[in-house]
């Protein structure tokens, strides 16, 4: 009887373990909507397509990369990227890995990855980095964008 009590006991304990690790990798769906518009942000950029991202940052957005003040996402995307992008063959992404955090109609995210981009001038080598992002999303009238980003990346090291 007692062995029977334990399995019941040790089967029950198991079943409710599962349970809550199964509703811990479910994400809800405010955590889904906030991950499609970090998703699209990534796409874009690897898809060399500026046009898709000024839909994915409010105008009032701040931008932060590599230890610099870029200022609002209009100037960054005029004054940066699209510039930036015109000069690149490719930007590929792996190992991306990305955390988000919702507090009410705030996102906090956090990214690390690694890129590469390549260049359309030949002469050019490519670049591989490790980079890690910081972002605050925010919701406005059902709509999550981009309020602030911040991104920074290194040299990637080679282990010997």
């Amino acid at each position: 009887m007692i062995f029977r009590s334990t399995l019941t006991g040790l089967s029950l304990a198991f079943v409710l373990a599962t349970l809550v690790q199964a509703q811990e990798a479910q994400p809800s769906p405010e955590e889904a909507r906030v991950r499609s518009v970090v998703t699209a942000y990534r796409d874009a950029v690897t898809g060399l397509d500026v046009s898709r991202t000024p839909a994915l940052f409010w105008p009032d957005a701040e931008i932060f990369e590599s230890g610099g003040i870029e200022g609002a996402f209009p100037h960054y995307l005029e004054h940066h990227l699209a510039p930036e992008f015109a000069d690149l063959a490719s930007f590929t992404f792996s190992e991306p890995k990305t955390d988000i955090e919702i507090d009410g109609d705030i996102a906090l995210v956090t990214e690390t990855y690694r890129y590469r981009i390549t260049f359309k001038d030949g002469d050019r080598a490519p670049v591989e980095r490790q980079g890690v992002a910081t972002s605050v999303l925010r919701q406005r009238d059902g709509v999550w964008r981009f309020s602030l980003y911040h991104s920074s990346a290194k040299a990637v090291r080679t282990t010997p």
